[in-house]
């Protein structure tokens, strides 16, 4: 799927998505615009394969300052971070990663995890690789 066009002004190639509904944006300047009003994520159209990759239904993250957002190059790190995918076969580690993503606390849940070295030596990884 290839760049496409701002939902919002109409007008310039889109750099972003909003983290709700997706809807493409280019500037900080469309995105408050579209935040003026309520927006939600989109059902999925692809049945979930696995158990680990549902969870329930959550109030749509609110990011109150989009810089807070990683980049498409951050996330390629991360990604082709073989050290981070290592620590990832961990199933401890994805189970604490998983209680985080379905808990309706997740900022509780991940205070907890920080408590765990593990979970604390993961986040230094990833922190590590998005941040040189």
């Amino acid at each position: 799927m290839g760049p496409q066009q701002c939902q919002v002004c109409n007008q310039v190639q889109s750099k972003y998505k909003c983290p709700s509904c997706y809807l493409p944006y280019c500037s900080l300047v469309c995105f408050k615009k579209h935040k003026e009003f309520p927006c939600v994520k989109p059902p999925s159209s692809e049945a979930k394969t696995t158990a680990a990759l549902e969870s329930p239904a959550k109030e749509p993250i609110v990011i109150d300052e989009p810089i807070e957002v990683l980049q498409k190059y951050q996330l390629e790190a991360i990604a082709s971070s073989s050290e981070i995918r290592d620590a990832l076969n961990d199933k401890a580690l994805q189970e604490l990663i998983f209680r985080i993503d379905c808990s309706s606390n997740a900022e509780n849940e991940l205070d907890k995890a920080m408590e765990e070295e593990a979970f604390r030596l993961f986040t230094d990884k990833i922190l590590s690789t998005t941040n040189p």
